[in-house]
């Protein structure tokens, strides 16, 4: 065998090992599983039911650092795009006390619906998620357009959602004011 046999070999190897990787990785997902939050008021939301919105799932910990700063940024999109279609669901980890999940939401005033992933179902239907945070933007059709590890580049993220928008141009209605006209 040629050397450059080896190389063609090693490399067609190493691509049909990554696409292996990637089609069993949460990278691998394409579209967001069917799956149904149960949030602390005792909701149940479906993923399916959000078809047409853009939906930001994050996977977060009571304990993790990393969530706890990013959570005011996650407060401001939501606060910023709900009215405009966009969904936020926090999602607790299963090693996560509920009474806990449930004082930490209160004290951070938290606006989006958090679910209690009590089994780590959720968890395992994103692609076996362990680490936190962990977050997937799913488009209006239900793909996974963006998933992230650690906290986001919140910029990105919003330019991303004003993308999903019904009106990809998101004004915030109070952001001008136009002087008064009179006819005489």
């Amino acid at each position: 065998m040629k050397l450059k046999d080896i190389f063609v070999l090693i490399f067609v190897l190493a691509v049909a090992g990554i696409s292996l990787w990637l089609s069993s990785s949460p990278f691998g997902l394409k579209q967001a599983p069917e799956v149904t939050f149960s949030t602390l008021d005792g909701e149940k939301i479906n993923m399916r039911e959000l078809r047409g919105r853009p939906v930001l799932v994050t996977f977060w910990a009571t304990t993790c650092q990393s969530c706890l700063k990013e959570m005011p940024h996650l407060v401001e999109l939501y606060k910023e795009f709900e009215n405009d279609g966009f969904e936020l669901i926090g999602v607790a980890m299963s090693y996560d006390p509920p009474n806990r999940v449930l004082e930490l939401a209160t004290e951070r005033r938290l606006p989006y619906p958090v679910a209690l992933d009590l089994d780590g179902a959720l968890a395992a239907a994103f692609g076996k998620v362990t680490l936190t945070p962990t977050s997937f933007l799913v488009a209006p059709d239900g793909r996974i357009i963006r998933h992230e590890i650690g906290e986001m580049d919140v910029a990105r993220l919003r330019r991303q959602i004003e993308t999903l928008l019904p009106t990809p141009t998101h004004v915030k209605k109070d952001r001008f004011t136009f002087p008064e006209v009179t006819t005489s």
